[in-house]
């Protein structure tokens, strides 16, 4: 009886030690996307500046205030290929003083062309084989057209907005700047790029209809998450505030929680796209 007790306990002993050791072991998955290559690189689109910086809350709480904010876009290099993430302000503003709204809520302005900015790190528009945008704003969708060659990833519903008569006559879209992009592939949820976990895009609905952010699982700088317009700023995220023009106020709400969550159990470091902080800080290339 003594012998298989003893006999029992150090099998517990080795099972304990076998759990334990599983437990910490990274999984095939994560071992596979540290030995991928990707690189993310961060390009000016342009800035606005809200004059009315109230329109980023439900109520009066940035009355009179005004902010500038970053416009930038992004591209995504990988083995298997390279993925457009949105493209900045209208390109007409290009060599022009900046424009002000009819309404004189936003001030926009624009340095210089996509291509040109792609071009300093020998890439072309045919290089691309992917095109996203966080969302359809005008502000994201600026260059698109240069790209119609690439596959344009988009939310089903998003793109169904896209095609529809709420569209027509909101200042909000300019759906002529993306009007080329024929090589559609609708998406309903989140979608993994280059299918191995390091490029996915989340569907974040709210701040439009079919809002999307974008979890780039870096080799050496770890998991970067670009917010799209879940934010503006930082200010909104630490509030969790919610533009009064977005698509769903509700939905935005849920769409935050699930983006924070998200971002916790990634360890994610979070680049708030259009935070004026966030973007000058971010280096111009990461790996």
């Amino acid at each position: 009886m003594k012998q298989l007790f003893i006999i029992a306990t150090l099998l517990c002993f080795v099972a304990c030690k076998d759990a334990e050791t599983k437990e910490v072991k990274p999984s095939e998955a994560e071992t596979e996307q540290e030995s991928v290559k990707v690189e993310l690189y961060k390009f000016d689109g342009g800035q606005v500046t809200a004059n009315k910086l109230s329109l980023f809350s439900e109520g009066d709480k940035y009355k009179g205030e005004s902010k500038t904010l970053a416009d930038g876009f992004y591209l995504i290099k990988h083995p298997k290929g390279m993925l457009l993430w949105d493209t900045g302000l209208p390109e007409n503003l290009v060599g022009n003083e900046p424009y002000t709204t009819p309404d004189g809520g936003f001030t926009i302005t624009r340095k210089d062309s996509i291509v040109n900015q792609l071009a300093t790190i020998n890439v072309t528009p045919q290089d691309v084989n992917y095109i996203a945008f966080s969302h359809i704003h005008f502000d994201h969708t600026g260059a698109a057209n240069h790209f119609r060659n690439s596959e344009w990833l988009v939310q089903d519903s998003e793109y169904k907005f896209a095609n529809g008569d709420s569209i027509k006559g909101n200042s909000f879209y300019a759906p002529a700047s993306f009007s080329e992009l024929k090589n559609v592939v609708q998406l309903s949820g989140d979608h993994d790029v280059f299918g191995d976990g390091t490029v996915v895009i989340k569907n974040m609905p709210g701040h439009t209809i079919g809002h999307q952010v974008l979890m780039v699982r870096l080799p050496e700088t770890g998991n970067v998450l670009l917010s799209g317009d879940m934010y503006h700023f930082e200010q909104n995220r630490e509030e969790s505030v919610v533009p009064q023009f977005n698509y769903s106020i509700p939905q935005s709400k849920k769409s935050i929680a699930e983006f924070e969550e998200f971002a916790k159990q990634n360890n994610a470091k979070v680049i708030i796209q259009h935070d004026a902080k966030d973007f000058s800080e971010m280096p111009a290339v990461l790996n």
